[in-house]
C-alpha cells in the first residue's frame, strides 16, 4: 500500500445517498481474496448496462473523470455489510480518498486499514465541493486538511494512528513489523 502526505486531484461526484457496500462491490464478486482486479467490478450494477456496455451516464464511465482519485459522495457512504472488499475495489479503481458528510463506521475502519482516506465534512461543504468537481483539490494528510484552489480550507478528523499509517503506507501489521527492533528491545529489557 502506498503512503501519501498530500494528494491533489479533481473529483468524481456520486450524489446518491446511502450508497451501501453491496452497491460499491456486489456480493457476487466476493469470492476472491485478491485485491487486484476488483476495481473493474466497483459499482458494477451502475456502471454497466444489461447488455454489458458501459452506462454513459455513470460518473466513472465519463471520460473527463478518468484518473481522478477523490470521490465526493452523498451522505451515509459505505453503509451496509462490513465487507473489506469495498475499499479494495475502490482503491483498485484508483481512488485514494472519499469525501462525504457521513461515512459508515465499519467502512471507515476498513478504508483506513487499506490506504483509502475517508473524509467527513459538513453537508453544506460537501454540496459546495460537488458544484465544482473540476477544481483540483489538495488533501494534506499531515495537516488533516482539504484545500480548494479558491483558498478554502476544510479541516477533517483523523486519529493519529491512522494518520501515521497513511503517511507511512502501512496497515496495522506493517506498522508493527516496522517496529520489531523496538519490540525486541522492550521484551529483552523486561525479561532481564
Amino acid at each position: 500500500m502506498a503512503g501519501f502526505r498530500t494528494l491533489t486531484s479533481r473529483s468524481v461526484v456520486l450524489r446518491q445517498t446511502n450508497i451501501d457496500t453491496d452497491q460499491i462491490i456486489p456480493a457476487r464478486f466476493l469470492s476472491t481474496t485478491e485485491r487486484a482486479g476488483l476495481g473493474k467490478n466497483a459499482f458494477n450494477d451502475w456502471r454497466w448496462q444489461a447488455d454489458g456496455t458501459p452506462n454513459p451516464e455513470f460518473a466513472f464511465n465519463q471520460p473527463q473523470n478518468a484518473g481522478r482519485s477523490i470521490l465526493l459522495a452523498g451522505r451515509n457512504f459505505g453503509c451496509g455489510s462490513s465487507r473489506e472488499h469495498a475499499p479494495w475495489a475502490l482503491t483498485d479503481l484508483g481512488l485514494r480518498a472519499i469525501v462525504s458528510s457521513e461515512i459508515a463506521d465499519i467502512f471507515r475502519g476498513n478504508a483506513l486499514k487499506n490506504g483509502l482516506l475517508p473524509i467527513v465534512l459538513d453537508e453544506a461543504d460537501v454540496q459546495e465541493l460537488m458544484q465544482r468537481p473540476d477544481d483540483e483539490l489538495t488533501i494534506d494528510v499531515a495537516a488533516r486538511e482539504l484545500r480548494t484552489p479558491a483558498g478554502n480550507v476544510y479541516a477533517f478528523p483523523l486519529d493519529g494512528f491512522s494518520q501515521t499509517c497513511l503517511l507511512e503506507g502501512v496497515d496495522q501489521l506493517g506498522w508493527l513489523l516496522g517496529r520489531v527492533d523496538e519490540i525486541e528491545r522492550y521484551e529483552a529489557a523486561r525479561a532481564a
